[in-house]
């Protein structure tokens, strides 16, 4: 392809690209195609000659769309968005053209200084301590990774590097050291909620670490409280384990909720001073419901500037940001304790600036080596959108969960809100047809009006279970949603829960 046959296959898709999303409400949200429909529709091997981009461009739609499941549809309702917006789709492409592994500084110092720049936009946009700035008293910053897995992975990493530095007596040397920071491993625990995101677990899985989930409760709005936490650390202390590691959450992905984060700090003061040796770790995940924090309202109604205690952060502009995926966004508040716990050098990587000091190597805070421009995106986002296009499209979106909540209250006889409106999701089930009803009979009732509408391809919802409890959720954030959108959601919903409760 050269560069004029490019130039006419790039318009060409441009055009497929805006008739796609411009006819995205008359698609099913999910794809209907059997397992393993592809392999019967394409040839047992690659072709020997070239093909003409038209006859690839065909094969789009006539082969691949039938297998994709349309997040972007404004019936879609699962579990959280997955953003996109035209100028994310066009710094996806910038970076596609300038490939590169951009591992350190000198191999495009524009990706590494970018990077930094628009993360700074970032935090200071959700209302994140200073100390969380490059610029700040601490020098923290932010990096981008993949997404809030390997955040997450990537924090317990630096978290159990920095424990054993802190732990491990620094006179032993050799063997005898060796000896002692594996007796410390086997002490040492992870904590979580039993709400939390199954990164968190599978990060410890991972690390061959210990993992304790901590049960959280509905009289608490699902929330990890200073007693549920001191009574974690304080059986952890009975049973001779040492929690170096805690993942707390805003926005969990069942229900929304957010942690204490004030008596999450005093229950760790109490058992391990802040900045003494051997303190936890505390990683917030705020994969979804940290793009809300762009709203005043919504920093001052979480307590953000509390974080300023601990020791990580994440939010995925890639989830309700409108940045098209991979875009997670991590902060930690010194960056030395990435530095220290990732960096392994190799000649190949030597240059004066990094060998002087002199700049940010990126590859020393995450776990690959090599990375995209994915901050060409994010800035071509934050520029498109600046901070008030942003706080419109949040506070639009969880306006409609409010509306659809509403809809349901009116409806009583046929559904009970669960938990919310919280950051744009609903959790709901089927009302009970008699007071005698068992919880079996409701959760049968309930998972049956959930299949029947995810059938109807008009609409798609996702569902959870809170203390024996089937329930379903539905979520208002995606981009292309509108008002009407929610009225088909919620006449739908209607009909076949009259139907269902009928039969």
């Amino acid at each position: 392809m050269d560069a004029h046959e490019f130039k006419e296959a790039a318009t060409a898709t441009i055009d497929d690209i805006i008739a796609y999303f411009e006819t995205l409400p008359a698609r099913d949200v999910v794809s209907r195609v059997e397992p393993g429909y592809l392999r019967k529709l394409l040839p047992s091997s690659a072709p020997q000659e070239g093909e003409a981009w038209p006859a690839i461009q065909r094969d789009v739609e006539a082969k691949i769309m039938p297998g994709i499941t349309h997040w972007s549809h404004p019936g879609f309702h699962a579990f959280f968005p997955c953003a996109t917006s035209y100028p994310s789709i066009l710094g996806e492409l910038y970076s596609a053209a300038l490939s590169g592994a951009c591992f350190n500084w000198i191999c495009s110092p524009a990706v590494t200084e970018l990077e930094t720049v628009v993360l700074d936009w970032l935090a200071q946009m959700l209302g994140l301590p200073p100390c969380f700035l490059s610029t700040g008293p601490t020098a923290g910053g932010g990096v981008i990774q993949g997404s809030a897995s390997e955040a997450v992975l990537t924090a317990m990493v630096a978290a159990r590097d920095k424990y054993l530095r802190e732990t491990v007596p620094a006179h032993l040397e050799g063997d005898a050291r060796e000896d002692a920071v594996m007796v410390k491993r086997s002490k040492m625990v992870a904590l979580a909620t039993t709400l939390t995101h199954s990164s968190a677990k599978k990060a410890a899985l991972i690390l061959g670490c210990r993992f304790r989930a901590i049960k959280v409760r509905e009289e608490d709005g699902y929330a990890l409280t200073k007693v549920g936490l001191t009574a974690a650390l304080d059986e952890c202390r009975a049973q001779g384990l040492e929690p170096f590691f805690l993942a707390v959450t805003l926005g969990t992905t069942d229900v929304c909720s957010v942690d204490d984060f004030a008596g999450v700090a005093e229950a760790l003061d109490e058992h391990a001073p802040a900045g003494q040796p051997g303190e936890v770790w505390v990683h917030v995940d705020a994969a979804y419901a940290g793009a809300a924090l762009v709203c005043p309202e919504v920093q001052e109604s979480t307590r953000i500037e509390l974080i300023s205690r601990f020791h990580s952060f994440d939010m995925n502009m890639h989830k309700w940001l409108l940045v098209n995926f991979d875009a997670s966004c991590f902060f930690v508040r010194d960056r030395e304790w990435l530095v220290q716990a990732l960096s392994v050098n190799q000649a190949v990587y030597g240059n004066k600036a990094s060998d002087g000091g002199l700049v940010t190597d990126y590859r020393e805070w995450q776990i690959p080596l090599g990375r995209r421009f994915r901050s060409l995106k994010i800035w071509f986002v934050l520029r498109s959108y600046g901070v008030k296009g942003l706080q419109e499209y949040i506070r639009r979106t969880i306006k409609m969960g409010e509306e659809f909540a509403e809809a349901l209250r009116v409806r009583s006889d046929l559904f009970e809100i669960v938990t919310g409106p919280s950051f744009a999701l609903t959790v709901f089930r089927l009302a009970a047809k008699s007071e005698s009803a068992s919880l079996e009979e409701r959760n049968a009732l309930t998972r049956n009006l959930y299949e029947k509408v995810n059938a109807t391809g008009k609409i798609w919802l996702t569902s959870t279970e809170l203390d024996g409890r089937f329930a379903i959720r539905l979520m208002t954030g995606v981009r292309t949603t509108e008002g009407e959108h929610i009225q088909t959601a919620v006449k739908t919903l209607v009909e076949v829960a009259e139907e269902v409760m009928r039969g």
